[in-house]
């Protein structure tokens, strides 16, 4: 039975995508007490990369704020995977987010929004959180975004 949050995950359009096995040594979580650390996701689309290259060289902002969105919507991929029921999430504690930049490029909260906005319009309140929004020189096979979250769990 689809919960309140797949029922918002539904009304937003957002189709929650399938998440490869890792392909480094790594698992896609670790729950802790009432934390769950979800590891970090690029914009991946059925285990393609769908944005590559650093923000401020070949992408705008705004393709970096779409890369960041399409990597947090693989992150609450991940909690489903998980946790089984999205239902189960209390509150979204804190989001990381990492942007490849050019040199620079210091618009990296700018980018990062993609992944809060997106927290944000399915957790509601219990959505907001702390975060970090970091400027890397790369990332795994030249993504332009990685995303990870720490969420408390019921």
């Amino acid at each position: 039975m689809a919960g309140n949050i797949d029922e918002k995950i539904k009304e937003l359009g957002i189709e929650m995508p399938r998440i490869p096995k890792p392909k480094f040594s790594y698992v896609p979580g670790v729950i802790t007490g009432n934390l769950i650390y979800v590891s970090g996701q690029t914009p991946t689309k059925e285990g393609k990369l769908v944005y590559r290259g650093k923000l401020g060289r070949e992408l705008k902002i705004e393709e970096g704020y779409e890369a960041a969105r399409l990597a947090a919507i693989n992150c609450v991929a991940e909690l489903k995977l998980i946790l089984g029921d999205l239902d189960r999430v209390k509150r979204i504690v804190n989001v990381g987010g990492y942007v490849a930049s050019g040199e620079g490029f210091v618009k990296q909260p700018a980018v990062v929004n993609g992944a809060s906005d997106l927290i944000v319009e399915i957790w509601g309140e219990d959505g907001k959180h702390s975060r970090k929004a970091i400027g890397v020189y790369a990332l795994p096979d030249g993504a332009p975004v990685e995303i990870d979250l720490i969420a408390e769990i019921k």
